[in-house]
């Protein structure tokens, strides 16, 4: 695995939109003061053309031009680390036009995003052997005050830590909009994790092995097609197995249960060591008997691994920044959950 140096002082952020680019509100107000945030930080600016673009249907621009701005700032010597403006709906059209064998070949950066963005942070460790981050995207870093999840995202970046923990606290119904684009998460309702089997319920999990997994919303997308290189994945760490880290978006309780089952059916889990599940962004919600718990379990009990689910991941913030591919330890007792980073 591929580990890009850390971010330095007064190092290059570059922007680039393959998704959403930031051009309403409250993205928009929120990127900029991100800008000036980071700029006051001490690093150095460098902004892709389709940054502010919302010309594009699900994405930014065109698949074309987004797919020319991220070869363009993934081979840039002069960016350290690059970060998604925002998260969207198509970002996949753009893959056809992303140069990943010129990618593989360059020296390595970090790319960080979210939710749409899996179709980066999940294709660079499984194409390009290349770790990337699951975490927020540049707007988020233009909320005040900051919550710790931003300090921990630039943290994984630079190199200043390698471990990431629940917060405590989360928001089931945010305030930012139009005219409040830089308030802080709404953090409300209390971590409370669920784990399966049952048992685990009293006792102290620990899991080893290789990070994988995004949004299932996008991974669904990719299984299947000619960018799954999850077996291959498999096949060169043998010895690790995989802790796959799960979230959803649009997905009802019925459509997580297909997605899982879907993932099974590619091949994704023969090699699992455990699960991570994020909270449901439709948290709560039960259809004909199911309920976003027997969702996931009816299909993962039988790999008869540590299943951690109402974790601080996905779209109800906030959601732990999660260095994908790399080697990692988890530690889960009570309602506390941590996850070293492992950078080999």
């Amino acid at each position: 695995m591929r580990y890009p140096h850390d971010l330095p002082e007064n190092g290059t952020l570059g922007f680039i939109a393959p998704s959403f680019g930031a051009f309403i509100e409250p993205y928009h107000s929120a990127f900029i003061n991100a800008l000036d945030v980071l700029e006051d930080a001490g690093f150095q600016l460098k902004l892709g053309p389709n940054c502010f673009e919302g010309s594009g249907i699900g994405i930014s621009n065109t698949p074309e031009a987004c797919g020319a701005e991220a070869n363009d700032f993934f081979t840039d010597p002069e960016v350290d680390t690059i970060i998604s403006c925002g998260g969207g709906e198509l970002m996949c059209t753009t893959l056809d036009y992303v140069d990943f064998d010129r990618i593989r070949e360059a020296e390595p950066k970090w790319f960080m995003g979210f939710s749409d963005n899996t179709n980066f942070c999940f294709l660079l460790p499984t194409l390009c052997d290349t770790a990337a981050v699951y975490g927020p995207c540049a707007p988020a870093f233009g909320m005040e005050p900051w919550h710790p999840v931003l300090t921990d995202a630039l943290g994984l970046l630079t190199g200043e830590i390698d471990e990431v923990g629940t917060y405590g606290m989360w928001e089931i119904e945010g305030l930012k909009d139009e005219e409040h684009p830089l308030l802080p998460y709404n953090t409300t309702e209390e971590t409370v994790l669920v784990k399966y089997p049952e048992e685990l319920e009293e006792t102290e999990i620990y899991m080893s092995g290789r990070l994988l997994g995004g949004n299932m919303d996008l991974l669904t997308v990719l299984a299947g097609t000619c960018y799954d290189k999850v077996e291959d994945f498999q096949k060169r760490y043998p010895d690790d197995g995989i802790i796959w880290f799960l979230e959803s978006c649009d997905l009802s309780v019925f459509d997580m249960r297909r997605a899982l089952w879907h993932m099974e059916h590619c091949g994704w889990f023969k090699t699992t060591k455990g699960f991570i599940i994020g909270r449901p962004l439709h948290y709560g919600e039960e259809m004909m008997g199911m309920n976003q718990y027997n969702a996931v379990i009816e299909i993962l009990k039988k790999y008869d691994v540590p299943v951690i689910m109402d974790a601080d991941l996905g779209h109800l913030p906030p959601s732990m920044p999660m260095i994908v591919g790399a080697k990692v330890e988890v530690f889960c007792e009570g309602n506390d959950l941590r996850i070293r980073f492992i950078r080999e």
